[in-house]
């Protein structure tokens, strides 16, 4: 998808659908008079000379398929990930005044997390570099987390490695089944992204006292949560590995008789 805004492309791909239809019907399409040099997507003028809007238009839908608003969020919490990790381990890694700051910047990229996908399915902001780096800037802030809490004692390894590997694995299963179908997001799923935002975010800040028994109890929803959903991931691509093959093998014998 180009991410162009319904409204910009509105006009054009409707007055060339009128066109195609009134072609097919065998009918001429009216002109009421020769197109401004100056308008957008405008054709060659009556010099031959193609109009200078053209160009400016095609250079305006070049950019705007990838600087849209939903991709400039993805890269913010690209940015953000390397500043979240100077913050975390400043001052000793244990100075709550950092670890503040630190939630803050990991508070950003969760929310940003939520809108960048919103923006783009509803405003058609789909591109492929959103489609790539979305996923990536997802894992590399929560992956910078844990990692970091791990280093400084304050998570349990296992924890770290299971959630790690849980999300690559599931990243890697879904390339290996997309030949057969794509799995989607699950309610599930997103609730688990939600509880270990939440989760890893407390673990961040320097809590004591209930607030840190607390976080003990959300961290190990999450990861329940974790292993559960990614359970049902790999259930699902077997299933859908089976119908695919199955699929083909049906086509083949169909093409065969």
């Amino acid at each position: 998808m180009t991410g162009v805004p319904a409204s910009a492309a509105g006009g054009s791909s409707g007055a060339h659908g009128a066109r195609g239809a009134a072609a097919a019907d065998g009918v001429a399409p009216e002109v009421s008079g020769p197109a401004p040099e100056s308008a957008p997507g405008a054709g060659p003028s009556a010099d031959g000379r193609p109009a200078r809007g053209g160009k400016i238009t095609a250079a305006a839908v070049n950019q705007a398929s990838v600087w849209n608003v939903a991709n400039l969020l993805t890269m913010l919490r690209l940015v953000l990930v390397p500043g979240f990790v100077a913050l975390m381990l400043a001052g000793g890694g244990y100075d709550p005044a950092w670890r503040s700051l630190a939630w803050a910047a990991f508070a950003v990229a969760m929310i940003t997390d939520l809108f960048d996908g919103h923006l783009a399915r509803t405003y058609n902001l789909v591109t492929d570099f959103g489609k790539i780096a979305d996923p990536i800037a997802d894992k590399a802030i929560m992956g910078a987390a844990l990692i970091c809490l791990s280093s400084l004692g304050d998570l349990p390894w296992w924890v770290t490695i299971v959630i790690l590997g849980r999300e690559l694995g599931i990243t890697l299963l879904r390339f290996l089944v997309i030949r057969y179908g794509v799995i989607p997001a699950s309610r599930g799923g997103k609730l688990k992204t939600l509880t270990q935002g939440v989760a890893v975010g407390m673990y961040v800040l320097a809590l004591t006292g209930w607030l840190a028994t607390l976080r003990f109890w959300v961290m190990a929803a999450a990861v329940v949560l974790t292993v559960a959903t990614g359970l049902d991931y790999v259930r699902q691509a077997i299933v859908l590995r089976r119908r695919g093959i199955a699929e083909r093998a049906a086509a083949l014998e169909e093409k065969e008789a």
